[in-house]
């Protein structure tokens, strides 16, 4: 049932977009000259997956977590894309494709040991990573291994398909209140 839900939402959010994507992709590549970006990244049952993204980011910017990026390898452009969720737009493709869904675990980096290490003691690596879920409605990042880890494990062992919209519903409320 939440295949078929994923499916279907992330294909009405990419018709919903399409009229905006020609003016995100322009932005996304205005200062590097390349508007899509894609890092591999750790999946269901550990399985290594390309997880697609509009560039917000220079070209150069070495290859880690984000909360250990500097600010100034973020584009000018890559800011706005980024406040508003909207370098994320892509990841609609691997949830239609089946690498992802729209609620679960922020998929990680290969390199970040610790917080694989914390996800597979807790069965994280069960279920397929998500776009949202419990730790980013919270505001809980990578920065916090151990926290993000208990944080998926309680949210896989308490889901269902209330709680599946009830994330995506707060996760659509925290990004417009920041229009605000």
């Amino acid at each position: 049932m939440i295949r078929v839900i994923d499916i279907f939402l992330s294909i009405l959010g990419l018709i919903l977009f399409l009229p905006f994507l020609p003016f995100i992709f322009l932005a996304a590549s205005i200062e590097t000259g390349s508007a899509i970006f894609n890092k591999l990244r750790v999946g269901k049952n550990q399985k290594p997956f390309l997880l697609y993204k509009f560039r917000s980011m220079k070209i150069n910017s070495p290859i880690r977590a984000t909360h250990l990026m500097s600010k100034t390898n973020i584009t000018k452009y890559g800011n706005f894309l980024r406040t508003y969720k909207l370098d994320e737009i892509l990841q609609l493709y691997n949830v239609i494709i089946g690498n992802m869904s729209l609620v679960g675990p922020r998929p990680c980096l290969i390199s970040q040991k610790k917080l694989i290490i914390e996800r597979k003691k807790r069965g994280v690596f069960q279920v397929k990573p998500g776009i949202t879920g419990l730790a980013q409605i919270r505001g809980i990042t990578m920065k916090n291994p151990v926290l993000l880890a208990k944080t998926d494990s309680k949210m896989i062992k308490q889901f269902n398909l209330s709680n599946y919209f009830y994330y995506l519903i707060i996760t659509l409320m925290i990004i417009f209140k920041k229009k605000s």
